[in-house]
């Protein structure tokens, strides 16, 4: 790790959802290492859930939304350090 912070931004207003569904386990957590192309969360828009996945692998450092919480377009979802 380089201690670069790479942020990833909600790419459209919906509801935050951290897991698949709600018996499931957490997408990510703070903590984890990741590889690009992992599924950080699904936004849900207009009844369609949408994968949101990072473009970089990391550590992620921080998870600025709760679970069900609404988002909007460009809101800040999560710190990862790359």
């Amino acid at each position: 790790m380089s201690g670069k912070i790479f942020t990833v931004h909600a790419p459209l207003t919906g509801t935050f959802y951290r897991r698949p569904s709600p018996e499931d386990p957490a997408y990510v957590e703070e903590g984890d290492e990741i590889k690009a192309g992992k599924v950080l969360c699904i936004i849900e828009s207009m009844k369609v859930f949408n994968e949101v996945r990072c473009e970089k692998g990391g550590v992620i450092r921080r998870i600025f939304i709760e679970d069900e919480d609404p988002v909007m377009i460009n809101q800040l979802m999560f710190e990862i350090e790359i």
